[in-house]
């Protein structure tokens, strides 16, 4: 039975993963993959001397990476390191720098003056969040579920006391916490890292608090993201899998309820006993499996995370001042974050992301420059299909950015590259260039998600982003564990 042939379509974490519990098992795992290197959104740049990661450029609940590597019997392939401060968030007209220390003492004091008693609000509210992680991660994130009348069993076993959370949204739940714009938009910045904004994101979702600040915080990779990817890829090789990129999955051939093949672009076949869709599963099942309740209309229905605007620079110089990780707000969080989707026209953004890729990476960037990598939220290709604008926002932010580090860049870049969601959506196959694919809507989490195993094929299974259960590094790999179970259960 172990000598069974998986073909997985794709390489970006999830499907890396997956490939790398059933090898390690002794199955015979071949990967196809449509891009010219493996990792999918977890990739990487390189031109000129510069190095940049694509997309994730820091990771938290590492112990998901232990558990990972313990039940494929392997040492750890990279070396992580956390993060302290975890980031640092300034507001538009001001020269004030948070720094968002686990350290509560050292947090606190930078709001003294601005939020009243913010030590004992914040430890409050953390509280808060600890007990919803404690009492739903388990039962509504790591396990699979063959039924919603089963997944709705598991969540009445959730302690009743968290009731009147799963109907307020992350914004609500912030606000009776706390009373400065400041520590609001700070405290609830991480719902923007599931893919929507604090005012339309379940308050359930305030759990990431807990594991922002108390639980594990947050962590980088010695030599880049990247390493990831490369090391877990050099793991599949010593246990005999194979990779074939360029190769785009267009078409399928089945037999008796059973997946028989997967056809390239080329028009060559792929064989294989079990299949494992590392793609889009809601995109995958509308574009190659043709079925009708992931049709374009259908699919244009679901809600779904915004898009990115991503972009790469390099500069001829040195930015002691910035932080390796740093968030700047506008002055229009609120009403932008709300609109975000409806009115896409606004150059004006709720905050855009910096990342000095080369402060703890010298590598990434040629003597005395540094990489820089860009984030901003913008709406995804439902609500703004054209982007040829991009020139003109990306220049706006390079400005805004040069004003709050007091140091004109525009001068100094030697490098600029850019990734609208036309991009992520033609190089990714993301839907819509939807940056985190499905969005988590209370109506799209748990078994309410694209399953994870196929409507019709008995020996299909997909695993990532779209799936159960959600987006996200760690959630990939949770997402691996629970198809493997899936997996070995079919036997």
């Amino acid at each position: 039975m172990m000598n069974k042939n998986v073909l997985i379509i794709g390489t970006g974490l999830g499907g890396l993963s997956t490939g790398l519990r059933l090898a390690s098992r002794g199955y015979k795992v071949t990967f196809v993959e449509k891009n010219k290197q493996a990792g999918g959104r977890l990739n990487q740049l390189k031109k000129d001397g510069f190095t940049f990661d694509v997309g994730p450029s820091f990771f938290s609940m590492p112990y998901e990476f232990e558990e990972l590597v313990r039940d494929c019997g392997i040492e750890m392939p990279f070396e992580f390191v956390e993060l302290d401060p975890l980031y640092t968030v300034s507001f538009r007209g001001s020269n004030k720098q948070y720094s968002l220390y686990k350290d509560i003492d050292k947090l606190s004091a930078q709001f003294e003056g601005v939020e009243p008693d913010f030590k004992n609000k914040f430890t409050t509210y953390l509280k808060k969040c600890e007990e919803l992680y404690n009492d739903t991660v388990d039962i509504a994130i790591k396990q699979n579920f063959d039924s919603i009348p089963a997944y709705i069993k598991a969540l009445m076993q959730v302690n009743p006391i968290h009731l009147p959370v799963l109907v307020k949204t992350f914004w609500k739940q912030i606000t009776s916490h706390f009373e400065s714009k400041e520590a609001r938009q700070i405290v609830s910045l991480i719902a923007f890292f599931l893919g929507r904004t604090p005012f339309d994101t379940n308050a359930i979702y305030t759990l990431l608090s807990h594991i922002e600040f108390t639980h594990t915080g947050y962590y980088n990779v010695k030599g880049g993201m990247y390493t990831i990817v490369t090391s877990l890829v050099s793991e599949l090789q010593k246990l005999g899998a194979t990779f074939h990129y360029e190769t785009e999955i267009k078409d399928y051939h089945s037999h008796n309820g059973k997946l028989k093949s997967l056809t390239d672009q080329n028009g060559k076949s792929w064989e294989a006993d079990i299949f494992v869709i590392n793609a889009d599963a809601a995109f995958f099942r509308g574009t190659v499996f043709k079925r009708k309740k992931f049709a374009p209309k259908k699919l244009s229905k679901m809600s779904w995370t915004m898009g990115y605007l991503t972009f790469y620079v390099g500069i001829n110089k040195k930015l002691p001042q910035v932080e390796h990780h740093n968030y700047y707000l506008g002055n229009n969080y609120q009403a932008y974050a709300k609109d975000v989707m409806n009115n896409p026209g606004t150059l004006e953004k709720p905050y855009y992301y910096v990342n000095v890729v080369s402060k703890h990476n010298p590598d990434c960037a040629p003597e005395g420059c540094e990489a820089l990598f860009f984030v901003c939220p913008v709406p995804n290709l439902l609500y703004k299909k054209n982007w040829n604008d991009k020139d003109e926002i990306v220049s706006s932010i390079i400005e805004d950015f040069s004003d709050r580090i007091h140091q004109d860049l525009s001068k100094k870049i030697v490098l600029q590259m850019e990734y609208t969601p036309e991009d992520w959506h033609n190089q990714f196959n993301l839907y819509k260039g939807a940056g985190l694919g499905l969005s988590h809507h209370m109506l799209q989490i748990g078994a309410l998600r694209p399953k994870n195993y196929d409507e019709e094929f008995s020996n299909t299974f997909y695993v990532g982003a779209s799936t159960i259960p959600g987006a996200g590094l760690p959630m990939a790999v949770i997402s691996s564990k629970l198809v493997t179970e899936r997996i070995l259960k079919n036997g």
